[in-house]
């Protein structure tokens, strides 16, 4: 069984996920910060594919993929780092990163090599749904990879249902439609988005992103999904922080205020 399918099987509630981008703040980071967030009881992990021009990312990430170019990473990099992975990380684990590099590596070649080094899924955020469903969904499909579909406050009800019928693992619900960026709270705007999703029905469960930063995020966002994602507010922590077990112990630390 995918270990995504495994996970939300197993634990309907509660679920944290935290993104990084792969090589930051050092290029062979990578895999350490892997072992030490499945030490701290994190659920899912979301690895970044670091690109040039991240347009749903805000600063802190844009900052650590320009860092993580420059430290040398690049697909076939990463996949040469993770290819051991498995025989210590067993959590789930999710590709995060734009069409460009995937497409510049090859769809059914990256599929291939997700399947051979063991992610569980893959997020593309400028991938258009409807070429997933003609061109990309078979292959992901093929190769047992979970394509995880993003929705915002701006999507329309007739879309989250056609992603909800033609996915599985779960949703990324997107907290706004701005980029990603630690906030302070959600207002009533975003709570009355979080209702109206939770009145549809969906069979996919779900996990909030984008603005888990403290113990009011977290705790709406699971209070109104499955689990929430921390990315920017783990990737700061990252940079200040003195190595990767200490960024993570601020970062419990921080959901608890």
């Amino acid at each position: 069984m995918n270990r995504i399918t495994h996970l939300f099987n197993t634990k309907k509630s509660g679920i944290l996920s935290v993104y990084f981008t792969a090589g930051y703040p050092q290029l062979n980071d990578t895999v350490n910060i892997l072992k030490e967030v499945q030490a701290k009881n994190i659920d899912l992990v979301e690895i970044g594919i670091p690109f040039s021009d991240p347009m749903a990312d805000g600063p802190v990430i844009q900052e650590a993929a320009n860092q993580s170019l420059r430290n040398g990473m690049s697909l076939k990099k990463l996949f040469e780092q993770l290819k051991d992975v498995r025989s210590e990380v067993h959590i789930p684990l999710i590709f995060m990163g734009y069409l460009n590099p995937v497409m510049q590596y090859g769809f059914e070649n990256f599929c291939r090599d997700c399947a051979a080094t063991g992610i569980d899924g893959m997020i593309i955020p400028d991938l258009p749904f409807n070429d997933y469903m003609t061109a990309y969904k078979p292959v992901a499909e093929k190769y047992a990879i979970k394509m995880i579909m993003l929705i915002t406050p701006e999507t329309s009800e007739e879309r989250i249902r056609l992603i909800d019928a033609n996915t599985d693992g779960f949703i990324y619900m997107v907290s706004s439609a701005a980029t990603t960026g630690a906030q302070d709270n959600f207002d009533e705007k975003k709570q009355a988005y979080f209702n109206r999703i939770n009145t549809m029905g969906l069979k996919n469960p779900r996990l909030i992103g984008f603005g888990i930063s403290n113990k009011a995020t977290l705790d709406a966002a699971m209070a109104n999904a499955s689990g929430a994602i921390v990315g920017s507010k783990f990737v700061q922590l990252l940079r200040e922080s003195a190595n990767s077990s200490e960024a993570i112990d601020k970062l419990l630390e921080a959901l608890k205020k």
